[in-house]
This record gives structure tokens, C-alpha cells and sequence, in this order.
């Protein structure tokens, strides 16, 4: 009875820490950079830069303001959920203005003998052991550069869609456990499986 009243607690104190966590996460200004425009409209927040232009909606109890250069997000009232919000809306609109200002990228790596990828305008095309090629089309605001036949390089503002496309990729053709042949990502550490040995 002891262990679970304690576990209980763990458990409330652990929840609480967290939501006063992104609480506190909540509370810290945006800078603005020079070439990056901020517009509040109600309950949507409009960010545009060099890069491309993102809105990001704010979910009831929620608000923002620019002042002094800053984008700060502020929140009427004291829930639960608009506390753990608070924070999750911060953080989305830090990745909104670093990624119209600056970008983001993920880069991947083939290996395989003969397994290669080649860019025809919007259209990827693997041969990675299949029968047929596997093709792939590049969605709207992805850059993508391809080198040597085998370094994927993914490139844009939006820092779900650049993650997105990554996976997308890598899933055409994982790595093998064995030979670890496949699509990967840059840096990625595997864990390679030993083949049956016969008795």
C-alpha cells in the first residue's frame, strides 16, 4: 500500500514538474531576426522570411505579441492542458522563425553495391535492388540535392516537413540488419545482426 501511495506520488510530482517545465519554456521571448516579419491576426500567428512564410494557429487560452523585436506567448488562463500549451506553442513558433530564416536540412546516405539515386527535376528515382526503380516526388517547399548517386541532401522551412521527408526516404529501402545495405541517415548508428552459421 506504502509503494503504490508512493508511486502515485512520483508519478503526480513527475507530471507536474513537466507541465511547470514547459510552463517555464513558455514564458521566454522569441528574437526576432533582421529579414523575418511577425504578425499577430487573433488566434494566428503569421511568420514570414527569406525562406518561405508559416502560420501557426493558437489553440484557445493562448495569445502573442511582438514588442521590442521579441515574439512572446502569453496564456489567460492557469489549465492544465493551456500550461503543457503554453510551452509546446513557444517552442513550434522558434522553429517557425528559425526556419524561415535560416532553414533546416537532414542529410542521408546509400550504401549497397549498385544501389544509387538519381534527381530528375522534381522526381527521385532509387534502384535499390528492386525490379523496377522506386520513384519519389519532391512535396512543395523541399530543396533536394543529390551527390555522387548516393548522398541525399533535404533542405527546407519547415521543420516537420524536412523530418517527414527524411523518413519517407529512408523507408524506400531501410537498412538491412545483416549487410546493412540500404537508405540511412547521415550519421545513423546500426546495429548489425550476425547471419546463421550452418552446423
Amino acid at each position: 500500500m506504502a509503494w503504490a501511495v508512493k508511486c502515485c506520488a512520483q508519478s503526480g510530482s513527475s507530471v507536474k514538474d513537466k507541465e511547470e517545465n514547459m510552463s517555464r519554456i513558455g514564458k521566454m521571448p522569441i528574437a526576432i531576426p533582421a529579414g523575418v516579419e511577425v504578425k499577430v491576426m487573433g488566434p494566428k500567428v503569421s511568420i514570414k522570411g527569406p525562406l518561405g512564410k508559416m502560420d501557426w494557429p493558437l489553440e484557445q487560452g493562448l495569445g502573442a505579441v511582438v514588442e521590442n523585436g521579441h515574439l512572446l506567448v502569453n496564456r489567460t488562463s492557469e489549465e492544465r492542458n493551456v500550461r503543457a500549451l503554453h510551452g509546446l506553442a513557444r517552442a513550434e513558433l522558434s522553429n517557425i522563425v528559425l526556419g524561415v530564416s535560416k532553414g533546416y536540412e537532414r542529410s542521408l546516405e546509400i550504401t549497397g553495391v549498385g544501389y544509387k539515386v538519381a534527381l530528375q527535376g522534381r522526381t527521385m528515382s532509387f534502384n535499390v535492388g528492386y525490379i523496377n526503380p522506386v520513384l519519389y516526388q519532391i512535396p512543395a517547399g523541399i530543396e533536394v540535392k543529390v551527390d555522387k548517386q548516393t548522398l541525399i541532401n533535404v533542405k527546407g522551412f519547415d521543420k516537420r516537413l524536412v523530418g517527414q521527408v527524411a523518413a519517407n526516404l529512408r523507408a524506400i529501402k531501410p537498412p538491412d540488419v545483416y549487410k546493412q545495405k540500404g537508405v540511412r541517415f547521415m550519421g545513423e548508428v546500426l546495429r548489425k545482426k550476425e547471419g546463421k552459421t550452418g552446423k
